[in-house]
């Protein structure tokens, strides 16, 4: 018999740091609506473009800014979307940590190097 109340047994637990994630989960949703019109309406612009047309949109400082903004704000979003969906679904304790690690990494590798391959075209345009 345990003589701590439910409210001493769920401090530090669940909503302290689940609503945090929730909210930034939808933040960056919200972001994304803008970010993916911005991106489908430009890249449809510029369809049939050779390549130094659009290196040189590339290199115009306010579409690098949407660009990199665009890919960090959706890897972000889609490492806590996923996150979610490890936490939620994986039970074994070794193969959701390694599915975390895994997850993340393989994100940031991804977002990291879109990010440089932006800036790589957008400062040798």
């Amino acid at each position: 018999m345990s003589l701590l109340t439910p409210f001493k047994r769920a401090s530090g637990l669940g909503t302290t740091s689940g609503v945090s994630h929730w909210w930034i989960q939808r933040v960056t949703a919200i972001a994304l609506i803008p970010l993916v019109l911005w991106m489908v309406f430009s890249v449809a612009a510029h369809t049939g473009d050779d390549y130094a047309n659009v290196a040189a949109w590339f290199a115009e400082p306010f579409t690098t800014t949407m660009l990199t903004l665009f890919v960090f704000t959706a890897f972000f979003h889609a490492s806590l979307g996923l996150t979610v969906v490890i936490e939620d679904y994986v039970h074994h304790e070794g193969i959701k940590l390694a599915a975390l690690i895994g997850m993340k990494l393989v994100l940031v590798l991804l977002g990291t190097s879109s990010i440089l391959s932006i800036l790589r075209v957008a400062f040798a345009g």
